[in-house]
């Protein structure tokens, strides 16, 4: 049976969970076999060097650990992942919905490099991770693309003002500037679907959110 993957990507603070979950309750009721994926897995021992990484301990800036180093962190817990839980759901026609997927590491690993070099590794990160480590490749990824004043006023929240409960990645503002801008660049160039999710300098509602999702989603699973 024909199985598909759909991706919901964005930079922190972007609602990837609830709008992923929002989605996998909507397709079950249609009564669609559904699998909903999280990554990184930080239930999963294989997230072991994401977790060291995030948390500082190969250094306390992300470009501390190259891109290609780095993606390699989240490339082994995504395998372990479909190694272990999911290969079998993507044999029989499951509609397979991931947190995040090998698409993130074009997000925020591909923004340490140079642009100049964005495209090589666009295309190093799918060899490798879709060719040599033979994770399934997505048939969707939408991109939540969210205003970075906007985001950080959501990780506020998220944290209650405490900056210390935030990992390398969502401390360092001019980090996720740049990874919008990877996002936005990787979008264009290879197909992504992007999803404003801003009106007037505030989020949109959840639920007008989730409708444009559908949306996106829908031709490819009737």
């Amino acid at each position: 049976m024909n199985s598909k993957i759909i991706v919901i990507e964005g930079l922190d603070g972007s609602g990837k969970a609830t709008q992923t979950k929002i989605l996998a309750d909507k397709l079950s009721a249609q009564g669609k076999k559904v699998k909903k994926l999280e990554f990184p897995d930080y239930a999963n021992p294989s997230s072991s060097l994401v977790k060291m990484y995030l948390g500082g301990e190969f250094g306390d800036k992300p470009e501390d650990v190259n891109a290609y180093a780095a993606s390699a962190f989240y490339a082994v817990d995504r395998v372990a992942s479909y190694l272990q839980f999911w290969k079998q759901d993507y044999s029989d026609g499951t509609v397979i919905l991931s947190d995040r997927y090998a698409t993130s590491n074009i997000i925020y690993q591909m923004s340490k490099l140079p642009e100049n070099e964005w495209d090589s590794f666009i295309d190093w990160q799918a060899d490798f991770e879709y060719k040599k480590l033979g994770i399934p490749q997505p048939d969707r990824i939408v991109y939540l693309d969210v205003e970075p004043e906007v985001s950080q006023k959501l990780m506020e929240k998220r944290y209650n003002g405490d900056n210390s409960k935030k990992d390398l990645h969502e401390k360092n503002l001019k980090f996720l500037l740049d990874c919008r801008k990877s996002a936005l660049y990787a979008a264009k160039k290879c197909g992504w679907l992007v999803i404003n999710c801003c009106e007037n300098g505030e989020i949109k509602t959840i639920e007008k959110i989730a409708k444009e999702i559908e949306e996106a989603t829908l031709n490819i699973l009737c």
